[in-house]
């Protein structure tokens, strides 16, 4: 099979790879434009791989876009068995503290699981309190609320935690690797503290009893992307083994494992850590653990999520409908509800639990809406309407549990890093999302000195800020990000897999692409183009707002359906009869018994007129 350019205007090779510059002046002024790339590949490889591997030859193609070159590669990404995960005692310090752990378990002292209030923290800590409770620990646990007292480790909850809680060891969860001062603390009120974390390390690591990360100096782990809750579900992997001396771990224990990868792949999916190796292997049977033996709080959680009778569950049921109401807990200072929720065994309880996040995610939607609109309206008045290489925006009634969402909308909409701060006395907090390309947490390092604090990784990171330093901070971060980025940078680039043929675009082969499933971070569900495609029929909006567009598209007398998610502004952009590129990913869309292929469109654009 082989690739062929639409023709489209402006095109260049390179690298490999056929670069369309988008059609500006078609485009309305309000909607950034996109630079569509299209890889090449050799019609033999393709070929000779998809003989290889016995399927299709588009599925092959998308196997080159990743990288898999060889046919036994392929199939061990196509089966991402168990085997995949790597033993626990090669994950730097797991040993350890499992030793610590079980010895503090025998000898009857308390311990209290500190997680991080989002999904990752709270879905590790629920790993952590069930694999201690199954171990016969005196377990309580602490998660600090998001608003009062921000993020990570703080010496005044070790304090409560030894005074109110009689603890004598505290295992943090997605938090700590940071925390030198905290350590200190815990070390002078005689806290045992282990920390596992998988975020970036500061100048110095913690003096802790402890350290648990994938990628602590020293250390040659074989992979080092794992989530908060994947470093939890390895720890409580090597509990288990240190329990039975052994490297298997007994048949009860194995049968919390199995259910507790459901809560490893929450995690995983909702902290958007790269779905490749052990990460992919945790989220493909994670997802089939929490459709055939969700605990008491995740099957409540599906149900109201309306995904209990879904025939099968993916990674963007995680993304989008459970992630966002376990998180909505933790934006508005309730975290501890979700810890609650996954670990309670009272239907009861976990029924009035479901439907309460459900109440929050619906109220943070309403948050997330009005900051937006107000954000929005701030880029116009302060940034040149998005065309200064990077945003950073302040206001005072700001929800700072809502502005990381807003600040990755911004992303999505102005396609540059983009910096939200909830104004405060005397200090605000900041929320960060990034583009490829562009590490956020180096960005906040280079401004440090107009900071109080800031932690994260390269996508994401949080940061506390007095008010009196925001200009001096929006000028240094955006005077950083000119040295990091070219004008290229600042324009989406939509990775095509392949140009297909929308009469290629069957049930079978949509099948045959999901073996490529999760998709996510690092392994992005596949976008396909159909060049010259004709509108059959005037655009529709639908959905809640109206916000979304639903059109019929028709190519050789293939007649298929699309549906444009969020593009209800660019309406006026579609004629009927006119011909159009589409990108798109395909889905299946499956209704009383009958199945269609529905394409979900990702961007269009119209084709030149000719003559």
């Amino acid at each position: 099979m082989t690739c062929r350019l639409p023709l489209v205007p402006a095109c260049v090779l390179c690298c490999n790879t056929a670069i369309i510059e988008p059609e500006r002046r078609r485009i309305p002024q309000e909607v950034m434009p996109k630079i569509w790339k299209l890889p090449l590949h050799d019609a033999e490889r393709i070929a000779t791989l998809s003989r290889e591997l016995q399927v299709p030859a588009v599925l092959a193609q998308l196997l080159l876009n990743r990288g898999i070159t060889e046919s036994g590669t392929a199939r061990s990404f196509l089966e991402a068995s168990l085997n995949g995960l790597h033993d626990p005692s090669l994950l730097p310090g797991a040993g350890d503290a499992a030793d610590r752990i079980v010895h503090a378990i025998q000898s009857k002292r308390r311990i209290v699981i500190y997680g991080d209030y989002d999904v990752d923290g709270v879905a590790g800590a629920a790993i952590l309190i069930e694999c201690l409770k199954l171990a016969g620990a005196d377990v309580r646990f602490y998660v600090p609320h998001r608003l009062e007292e921000g993020y990570g480790l703080n010496s005044t909850a070790l304090e409560t935690i030894r005074r109110d809680e009689q603890a004598d060891m505290v295992i943090t969860v997605d938090c700590g690797i940071a925390s030198c001062a905290e350590a200190r603390a815990a070390r002078e009120l005689g806290l045992e503290l282990i920390i596992t974390d998988h975020h970036e390390f500061a100048a110095e690591l913690p003096q802790a009893d402890c350290l648990v990360h994938p990628r602590l100096p020293g250390g040659s782990y074989p992979f080092g992307e794992l989530s908060g809750a994947g470093v939890a579900f390895k720890l409580a992997w090597a509990i288990g083994q240190q329990l039975e001396g052994a490297q298997r771990v007994s048949p009860q224990f194995r049968e919390f494992l199995i259910q507790a990868v459901s809560l490893a792949a929450l995690g995983t999916v909702a902290d958007v850590v790269p779905l490749q190796g052990e990460n992919r292997v945790l989220v493909r049977h994670g997802l089939v653990s929490l459709k055939e033996r969700p605990s008491i709080g995740l099957r409540e959680l599906l149900a109201t999520a309306e995904l209990g009778e879904a025939s099968k569950l993916d990674a963007e049921d995680i993304a989008f409908r459970l992630a966002p109401r376990i998180n909505a807990a933790g934006r508005l200072g309730q975290a501890r509800l979700a810890v609650e929720l996954l670990t309670t065994r009272n239907e009861t309880r976990a029924r009035e639990l479901a439907r309460y996040l459900t109440g929050q995610n619906e109220q943070r939607q309403t948050l997330e809406r009005r900051i937006f609109k107000e954000a929005k309206e701030l880029v116009e008045q302060e940034h040149d309407n998005g065309q200064q290489p990077a945003l950073v925006l302040g206001k005072r009634d700001w929800h700072a549990g809502v502005i990381g969402i807003v600040a990755g909308r911004l992303v999505e909409r102005f396609w540059r890093p983009a910096i939200m701060i909830s104004l405060g006395d005397p200090v605000g907090q900041g929320s960060g999302r990034s583009i490829p390309g562009f590490n956020l947490h180096e960005a906040l390092h280079a401004c440090r000195d107009t900071l109080e604090s800031f932690g994260g990784h390269a996508a994401a990171a949080g940061l506390k800020i007095r008010p009196e330093n925001l200009s001096r901070f929006r000028v240094a971060f955006c005077e950083h990000a000119a040295t990091k980025l070219v004008p290229q940078d600042l324009v989406e680039h939509l990775r095509i897999d392949a140009e297909v043929p929308l009469g290629d675009i069957t049930p079978r082969l949509v099948q045959s692409i999901e073996n490529l499933a999760p998709f996510g971070a690092g392994n992005r569900r596949p976008l396909l183009m159909a060049a010259g495609v004709e509108l059959t029929a005037p655009a529709k909006k639908i959905g809640g707002g109206e916000r979304h567009l639903s059109f019929s598209v028709r190519q050789n007398g293939r007649a298929v359906r699309a549906v444009a998610f969020g593009m209800a502004e660019r309406v006026g952009e579609l004629a009927t009869g006119a011909r159009y590129d589409v990108a798109f990913s395909p889905q299946l869309n499956t209704y009383q018994g009958f199945t269609r292929v529905d394409l979900h469109i990702k961007d269009f654009r119209p084709c030149p007129k000719q003559g």
